[in-house]
């Protein structure tokens, strides 16, 4: 039997090739990955973390996306089992309600001292932080409203009124962080009572001329675009974005006042990749990112980043309404509880 025999002259580059190999297998695996359970838009999301990557090349992101609600339901099944190291792009409301039940690791990002107080947990070493404030808007399709001889709305109470009866669309509370920002508001205005405020009357107005309560935030913006409804409840982002796209859409900052909440923030306690989470934590809080919800959001948590969109108004910021998130998170059992019994027969099928 004959060998074939590889010429000495060939040997160093083979030695080198498998050193390479090896090299590269090795970078490989010790590259971090991190879970992070997010809220975000899906067409945000990979900008966010081609940002990060551009400085920390070495973690990898893995993604969990779903609609606020969701997200927080799940990490409350998971307390006792936490499977995310971060939570990124949730509601600060969510957030304070995870805070409140221990599953938050407190981290002051290197740049804390830039956010603004309002937009952050309070105590020194913050539980959780905001990236920007997403907040309501209601976008009007003017080309079937013309149609159906139908006016814009200037008030929250002006889509009480019986000309709009089935032209509505808005999302579900419990899933949806837009819907609970847009109920809670309400109740903020209004007032609650625990089930018997003006709040609750508003609601079970405006319940006569929805249509359908969606699960997502962005749906109702998208139907009322497509011309599949008249108004869709939703938030500054998701109608500015579809109205530079050409949909035929205005967007009403309803008078009385907005509800909002906050893309914010938080380390998932017991993390076992501490180090690569404050590495998150630190860029996500940077000027560098703040620059990228700035293109998404009219406000971010540094001020002075964010450049106008074209659609929302300059005074945006002042039309907020006054937003407690500890409230919000005490009271979300008890309020989608009461919005369940009374509203949810229109909501869509879930999937």
């Amino acid at each position: 039997m004959r060998m074939s025999l590889v010429p000495k002259s060939v040997v160093p580059k083979i030695l080198l090739g498998l050193s390479l190999v090896a090299s590269a297998g090795f970078a490989f695996a010790q590259k971090t990955q991190l879970l992070v359970y997010t809220a975000l838009e899906t067409d945000q999301i990979k900008a966010y973390q081609e940002g990060f990557n551009k400085t920390n090349p070495d973690i990898e992101i893995k993604w969990v996306r779903d609609s606020t609600g969701v997200i927080t339901a799940k990490l409350l099944a998971e307390k006792n089992n936490p499977q995310a190291d971060v939570v990124m792009g949730v509601a600060a409301s969510s957030l304070a309600l995870l805070d409140k039940n221990g599953m938050l690791e407190p981290y002051a990002p290197l740049n804390l001292d830039a956010i603004m107080s309002q937009y952050r947990d309070k105590r020194k070493v913050p539980a959780w932080w905001g990236m920007d404030v997403w907040g309501a808007t209601v976008c009007f399709n003017t080309v079937e409203a013309g149609k159906k001889n139908l006016p814009k709305p200037e008030t929250w109470k002006d889509l009480t009124k019986p000309i709009y009866k089935g032209q509505i669309v808005m999302p579900n509370p419990a899933s949806s962080g837009t819907g609970y920002f847009d109920v809670t508001a309400w109740l903020t205005l209004f007032g609650d009572d625990k089930g018997k405020g003006g709040g609750w009357k508003f609601m079970d107005a405006l319940h006569e001329n929805i249509a359908q309560y969606t699960h997502s935030g962005s749906k109702p913006c998208n139907m009322a675009s497509s011309g599949e409804y008249v108004m869709g409840i939703s938030f500054e982002y998701r109608g500015n974005s579809n109205k530079a796209k050409g949909a035929p859409i205005d967007l009403v900052f309803p008078k009385e006042g907005l509800g909002w909440d906050l893309e914010a923030f938080a380390i998932h306690k017991g993390t076992k990749k501490l180090d690569a989470a404050k590495k998150l934590a630190d860029w996500a809080s940077s000027k560098d990112a703040m620059l990228l919800y700035g293109k998404n959001f009219a406000i971010t948590a540094q001020p002075g980043v964010a450049p106008p969109l074209a659609n929302v108004p300059k005074d945006y910021e002042q039309r907020l309404v006054k937003m407690d998130f500890i409230w919000a998170a005490d009271n979300r059992e008890r309020i989608l509880a009461e919005w369940m019994k009374r509203y949810d027969s229109k909501s869509e099928a879930r999937k």
